[in-house]
């Protein structure tokens, strides 16, 4: 049985992108059978099988595609080639186009823009208003918010804690956003976030990686103040 249809609700003109109405429940997003969903140009968007859905005024086309268990919402954009698949989600304001590719567990979201044969995967998260494009690959653990990207970024795994560059001067321990300071000053702030002393040394080594990471990428860093 097709998962959904396309109605007659033409959404944008210019683009041809059309209402898509339910068919079956997919109870993973709450979709019963009968509610409208996002828009899409033609059916090879957004496959009949599996969960994935297209929902809110969430568009998808061009040649773009969309499976699995992705789930596309909000505001969001998906054209050219792009393939949203896996457990990947897109949503607020935020654009997959290009060759791109966001698959298993990533994230894209706010105003980010991913583009070129950009790769999201992991439980990456790319957000804010950050740029991923060209031949860059976010993977592992790895939290980007802003700046520019062409590279690959990936977090640093140390006794379970991840470490990731962002920002010009920050890094990310553990969900917490870090300015990157002299040793003691870091392991002072780690000891008052829970972070056992035993990884105080691992994690700032991990840290001084990605100084270096920042440091041979500048160009692809956003410079803020």
């Amino acid at each position: 049985m097709n998962k959904y249809e396309l109605t007659c609700e033409i959404i944008d003109v210019e683009k041809t992108v059309y209402r898509i109405r339910a068919l079956r429940d997919i109870p993973r997003y709450g979709v019963r059978a009968g509610d409208l969903g996002g828009c899409i140009a033609k059916e090879s968007n957004l496959s009949q099988q599996g969960n994935a859905w297209v929902q809110d005024e969430a568009q998808v086309y061009n040649d773009a595609s969309v499976w699995g268990d992705a789930w596309i919402r909000g505001y969001a954009r998906i054209y050219g080639k792009a393939k949203i698949n896996g457990k990947a989600q897109v949503y607020d304001n935020a654009l997959v186009h290009g060759n791109a590719w966001v698959h298993q567990s990533a994230e894209v979201y706010g105003d980010a823009n991913v583009w070129g044969d950009a790769i999201i995967n992991g439980d990456a998260e790319v957000g804010g208003d950050a740029v991923v494009y060209a031949y860059a690959d976010v993977s592992g653990n790895a939290i980007l918010l802003k700046g520019k990207y062409t590279c690959p970024v990936t977090s640093i795994s140390v006794g379970g804690h991840s470490i990731t560059p962002c920002y010009p001067n920050h890094v990310i321990a553990d969900g917490i956003i870090y300015k990157m300071c002299c040793k003691d000053e870091m392991k002072e702030r780690m000891r008052a976030n829970g972070i056992h002393s035993l990884y105080h040394n691992q994690i700032w080594s991990a840290i001084l990686l990605c100084k270096k990471w920042l440091k041979e990428n500048p160009d692809i860093s956003w410079r803020g103040k």
